[in-house]
């Protein structure tokens, strides 16, 4: 049995709606892609969804990926919006002939394992599992302390995204909040 999902869960496309279906019983909404940016009656839609449910955003990993998250997370309010990564993963899906401009699979291609620990991983309500814990209290100051923001921090940042298995396209301030979604102040230390 798929597990439940409280919250709405927000896709690019179609294929992407149909992968996340196979995996969980969810209401997952799908932005059209870019058209979303025109669409006001879709983002009317999605707030009101955000206010009632919650929205979980899951894009694909690539750069038309975080501009669409982007986008979203700035129109709805933050508290009524959660984050799911997938990982960078080089490939293409199975019915396209070529792949994506950075080489990487999207949603649609990934495992349905992957999917369901993204789901995890940003705090998804799950019917049946019990509830995450509650964000962590790491700040930017915490993050300086490490390296990951300021001059020189890019590499580390890089490599700190591809440990945790994040996107690379993830900005310092989407890595704080997944960091606090992901790790302990203990775990955050050993890094």
């Amino acid at each position: 049995m798929k597990p439940r999902v409280k919250e709405v869960i927000v896709v690019e496309g179609r294929y992407d709606r149909n992968a996340l279906l196979q995996v969980v019983d969810a209401t997952v909404v799908e932005t059209g892609g870019f058209s979303v940016f025109n669409d006001r009656e879709k983002l009317a839609f999605l707030r009101r969804l955000a206010e009632k449910r919650g929205l979980i955003l899951l894009t694909d990993p690539d750069g038309a990926g975080f501009v669409i998250r982007n986008y979203l997370k700035g129109a709805i309010p933050r508290q009524q919006v959660k984050q799911a990564y997938v990982p960078d993963i080089a490939g293409k899906e199975r019915r396209k002939r070529h792949p994506g401009k950075e080489g990487k699979l999207g949603v649609e291609g990934m495992r349905p394992e992957v999917l369901l620990e993204a789901l995890r991983r940003c705090g998804a309500t799950l019917e049946g599992e019990d509830a995450p814990a509650p964000g962590g209290d790491l700040t930017k100051a915490d993050m300086m302390d490490k390296g990951l923001v300021g001059p020189k921090s890019a590499a580390r940042r890089q490599q700190v995204l591809r440990d945790l298995g994040l996107p690379e396209h993830l900005t310092a301030n989407g890595l704080l909040e997944a960091l606090n979604l992901l790790l302990t102040r203990e775990e955050f230390e050993k890094l």
